[in-house]
């Protein structure tokens, strides 16, 4: 295996050994997706709640194949068998270890029946979670300095007890252009036009002071813009993010705010004219260019219709003229409640529903021209044998989260 670190200190991770291979997956569930057609490419996104609460302890629980809640995600990840796959909250770790160990040991390797899945390309860059501000951020009147405690890490630029709990990772089939990404890491919530920055109730006036308002950034995470090459001609750009959920704050809202503007971020880098204030880590400008291929995938904590989010920007993002949404859907919600698909403002799970809490956050959104193919949401049904894997409530298996995937030709 070769770890190849480029400038932009990201990590590309090449798996190059062989890694042992169960028989084939037998379809003993309506969940198992089809295989992919030729000249598609599944691409699926899954917030997995690997991070761990300390730094590195995410990477020593997946040194062996004994983690059971590892072991759960990769056999969810083996039954639909995505060709790309966008993982949050996985702690970021710079040494590449843990995307390794988790590709290698867990996800390579087959589980109870199923195959394992061979990704040969691995990437992960920086997240501003757990990174120290120096500022007061969360308005207290005090700056906390020491990792560890949730004061730090609502101090951070992201919420995170050490720096890279809660980052991203991709994991991918097809070869991946890290040297044409882009992170858009270190642009500061300030520099959006109309950004939605918190407002003091009380007085009216702003809730960031000059310096907070100067160090504060738009991404809780980051946001990325991967090429992804699946032969096609010209490279797929995987629009990567895991905004701030749109809760754990005060009166002011300030992570409402945030994860509209963190959404609201896709909206104006597809959109040429609002683009113009966008500037990469790297100090490029600009958004993605008019008839680039892409998929918008990630956790957004963001439902249409429910929850604590401001619904307009992914309404927005959904709407968008170059964004086609296929509204995936699960057999385990239409099954609980009967539901249509596409029904919003539901109220209760829905087929499109993607975690607990009856609420749509997770997406994968094709860009519009492309030929969209099979979709869906990992949620078994409760009279499914693949109920296992998801659970019907607490304490959950492995995540609290579903998985969604949608084939993509072009």
């Amino acid at each position: 295996m070769t770890s190849l670190r480029p400038a932009s200190t990201a990590t590309l991770v090449l798996v190059t050994e062989d890694a042992p291979i169960a028989p084939p997956a037998v379809a003993v569930s309506p969940s198992v997706p089809p295989p992919v057609p030729e000249g598609a490419v599944r691409f699926a996104t899954f917030n997995t709640a690997l991070s761990r609460g300390r730094p590195g302890g995410m990477a020593r629980a997946l040194a062996s194949a004994g983690w059971g809640r590892a072991r759960v995600i990769a056999e969810i990840v083996q039954r639909v068998r995505p060709d790309v796959l966008l993982v949050n909250e996985f702690d970021h770790d710079p040494t590449g270890r843990a995307l390794r160990s988790f590709a290698r040991g867990y996800l390579a390797r087959g589980w109870n029946g199923a195959e394992g899945v061979d990704y040969p390309y691995a990437y992960a860059a920086p997240v501003n979670t757990g990174v120290a501000s120096g500022v007061d951020l969360n308005g207290d009147g005090r700056v906390v300095r020491e990792p560890g405690s949730v004061a730090y890490a609502e101090d951070a630029l992201g919420f995170g007890r050490f720096p890279g709990q809660y980052g991203m990772a991709v994991f991918s089939r097809y070869p991946l252009g890290v040297a044409r990404a882009r992170t858009f890491r270190s642009l500061r919530w300030a520099e959006m036009p109309g950004a939605l920055l918190p407002v003091d109730p009380v007085t009216g006036g702003p809730f960031f002071s000059p310096e907070a308002r100067a160090v504060a950034r738009l991404s809780s995470k980051s946001h990325w813009d991967l090429p992804v090459d699946p032969g096609w001609g010209r490279p797929v750009h995987l629009l990567a993010s895991h905004p701030t959920p749109p809760a754990f704050d005060g009166p002011e809202r300030r992570n409402v705010l945030r994860n509209h503007d963190e959404v609201r971020f896709w909206v104006d880098y597809l959109t040429p004219g609002a683009d113009g204030y966008i500037r990469d880590d790297a100090g490029v400008r600009g958004g993605l260019e008019p008839g680039a291929p892409f998929v918008v995938a990630g956790d957004l904590n963001a439902d249409p219709g429910e929850g604590a989010s401001s619904s307009k920007a992914i309404t927005r993002l959904l709407e968008h003229s170059r964004v086609v949404d296929p509204l995936p859907h699960s057999q385990g919600g239409r099954g609980r409640v009967g539901s249509a698909v596409g029904a919003v403002g539901h109220g209760e799970v829905c087929a499109e529903d993607t975690r607990r809490g009856h609420l749509r956050v997770d997406y994968v959104l094709p860009s519009r021209g492309s030929s969209v193919g099979a979709r869906g949401v990992f949620w078994p049904a409760l009279d499914d044998p693949l109920v296992r894997l998801t659970g019907a409530g607490r304490p959950f298996p492995g995540s609290d989260h579903r998985l969604v995937w949608v084939d993509v030709a072009p």
